[in-house]
């Protein structure tokens, strides 16, 4: 059947008219300079620690995140930081510079999760430490401000804390565990999971919508002082279909907090909103068996629905309320990039001779950026905008790269994309975990359009200053740790690509 499906797209773009269509949009979209990133040392930078939809590009086009250093992991083999068992450090690139944020304390690992438009960044780092309560290597939020690192601190009773989002106005968003027993948690480590928001030097557990845990949303670039989104239980009893509470959105607005509802189904998820308190998710309809994306507004949640398939997840939301995705088509495990829109879903279809794609971001303009697919690995970073057809990035940047352009992740204000590569010699893979993240800017016949490769210089990180009572690290493999647990509180059973 997906062999059947590959036909007919290909059918359909050997249509004339849909042939000049597509020549004259590629005609007049930009094509782009290619600045790879590169790394600290070691073979590779990575994505936000968020999963889909995190934000590590800002609107001033500066990138931060974490790349593997040199060092063997002292954790190895048990207890690494990343699957390649190598020091992993957060680290800010600007006007060519990468710079490298260091961490909490000698032979630890640290990353960035997120970034404001100050360039400010939070995530987490290793501390040197054995977390009491998992004899694990320990970890603790972090909020980078220029070249200063504040630990944040951990909740009352807590060993764990991580940073998953912070605004303009330099609040911080994030999670950790409080030492209270907690069997049914949806991060299972035994303990309840609690959303906390920083600000100046003051860490407060937001609550619960009345059940014992709750877990922040991880994307787009909400500014908006004092607002929150993510999920939590709303009671203490398991439902029968999960085994787990009922677990529904929430919006945390100066300290109320709002049950946003769901599609039916007993497992929901915000994952983010835009600057007018638009709220995009994921609810399983009712019997638990699908999820679809939905969108609240002013007190109502809209099922988005699918491309007549079982699933559909929301991804991105711009302040014009457009949102970037993906959905299932009615042939099982087949999915597309859409793009919703005034309530209507519009198909973005992939880049030609691919079977799936999926939505990744959005800008204020509409544009939207992603991944076209074999169903299993991304195998092309694509651009679309109104109009279409959707465009592989591969083809616009100039030729001789060496690499191939995976998957785009995140793209800013000024049309600026950051992207996920391999060499083009390597199999296509989970390209999450392999490579370099790279920057595609805009050029035209005004501005240079030259690739630049492992060009970025290095820098070390200057002297930090420390708040007190810093100190801590993570359970094993705290990227893995994030990534399942948004595959858990998501209640989807989408295929990664």
């Amino acid at each position: 059947m997906k062999a059947i499906l590959l036909l007919l797209r290909a059918s359909m773009v050997l249509a004339l008219p849909a042939f000049v269509a597509a020549q004259e949009h590629a005609t007049h979209h930009p094509r782009y300079r290619l600045v790879d990133l590169g790394t600290l040392g070691g073979p590779i930078s990575y994505g936000s620690a968020d999963g889909p939809g995190g934000r590590i590009l800002n609107n001033a086009g500066v990138v931060s995140s974490y790349a593997d250093t040199t060092q063997p992991d002292p954790g190895a083999p048990n207890f690494c930081w990343d699957a390649d068992c190598l020091v992993a450090h957060a680290y800010r690139w600007r006007h060519g510079v990468l710079e490298d944020l260091g961490s909490l304390a000698p032979d630890a690992s640290s990353l960035v999760a997120h970034i404001n438009d100050r360039g400010w960044g939070i995530g987490a780092s290793q501390t040197g430490n054995i977390d009491p309560l998992f004899g694990t290597p320990q970890a603790q939020a972090v909020v980078w401000t220029g070249r200063r690192m504040i630990p944040l601190g951990y909740l009352p009773g807590g060993t764990e804390t991580v940073g998953i989002s912070i605004n303009n106005a330099g609040q911080g968003v994030g999670f950790g565990f409080n030492g209270v027993a907690d069997p049914l948690a949806p991060i299972p480590v035994g303990f309840q999971n609690r959303t906390f928001l920083w600000e100046r030097g003051q860490m407060i557990d937001i609550g619960t919508l009345g059940g014992p845990d709750a877990l922040p949303g991880g994307g787009c670039d909400l500014q908006r002082p004092g607002t929150i989104v993510g999920s939590s239980y709303t009671s203490y009893t398991p439902n029968t279909n999960t085994g787990v509470p009922t677990q529904d959105p929430f919006l945390w607005d100066d300290g109320v907090m709002i049950d946003l509802g769901n599609l039916g189904g007993t497992l929901s998820m915000a994952q983010c909103a835009n600057n007018r308190e638009d709220v995009i998710g994921s609810s399983n309809l009712a019997g638990d068996q699908v999820s679809h994306a939905f969108l609240w507004r002013n007190g109502q949640i809209t099922d988005l629905g699918t491309l007549g398939g079982d699933f559909s997840e929301a991804i991105w939301i711009n302040d014009s309320g457009v949102i970037a995705g993906s959905a299932d088509l009615p042939t099982p495990h087949i999915h597309d990039a859409v793009r919703w829109k005034d309530g209507k879903i519009l198909d973005l279809g992939t880049v030609d001779g691919d079977a799936c794609s999926r939505g990744r971001a959005i800008n204020a303009a509409g544009v939207i950026v992603g991944g076209s697919s074999d169903c299993a690995n991304f195998l092309h970073a694509f651009v679309w905008k109104e109009g279409g057809p959707m465009l592989d990035l591969n083809q616009l940047i100039p030729p001789g790269s060496g690499l191939r352009l995976s998957n785009a992740i995140n793209i800013n204000a000024r049309g600026e994309i950051l992207v996920k590569t391999a060499p083009v010699d390597t199999p296509p893979n989970d390209d999450e975990d392999l490579g370099h993240v790279a920057l595609l800017i805009p050029c035209d016949d005004d501005s240079p359009c030259e690739n630049s490769i492992n060009s970025a210089a290095v820098q070390a990180q200057g002297p930090v200053t420390h708040a007190v009572g810093a100190a801590s690290s993570t359970p094993a493999s705290f990227p893995r740790t994030w990534q399942s647990y948004r595959s858990i509180i998501s209640g989807k059973s989408f295929p990664k690509k």
